[in-house]
């Protein structure tokens, strides 16, 4: 798993969605846009990082509320993104968004970010 900066987060305010860098990193890719405090996360998390390495995957997190751009980026996450749950995880295949979930069991991650 892999944080993001800020540079990564005001760059999607600003542009309305991840680079390809973030996009790109692999052939399947969950982003997750959460708060610290959430218990949900802290599920999600433990499954995420004991995940076995796979070059076919990657995985982008921030914690927001933790930043200094909370404020911009959870408006922009609720009014662009539509979505005011924590946490919030998009999934691109190819580089293309692929699907979007809130809190989410492993295998439904997996099903998710393997586009199934």
């Amino acid at each position: 798993m892999k944080k993001l900066g800020k540079k990564d987060c005001l760059s999607l305010i600003e542009d309305g969605e991840f680079g390809t860098g973030i996009v790109g990193a692999a052939e399947a890719v969950a982003v997750v846009l959460t708060q610290s405090w959430c218990p949900q996360w802290g599920w999600m998390r433990s499954y995420l990082e004991s995940l076995p390495r796979d070059e076919a995957r990657e995985v982008f997190w921030v914690e927001y509320d933790r930043e200094d751009f909370f404020e911009p980026l959870m408006a922009f996450k609720e009014g662009v993104f539509g979505n005011d749950q924590v946490p919030y995880v998009r999934y691109y295949r190819g580089g293309k968004l692929a699907a979007e979930s809130n809190y989410i069991d492993l295998g439904g991650f997996l099903r998710r970010l393997q586009g199934e």
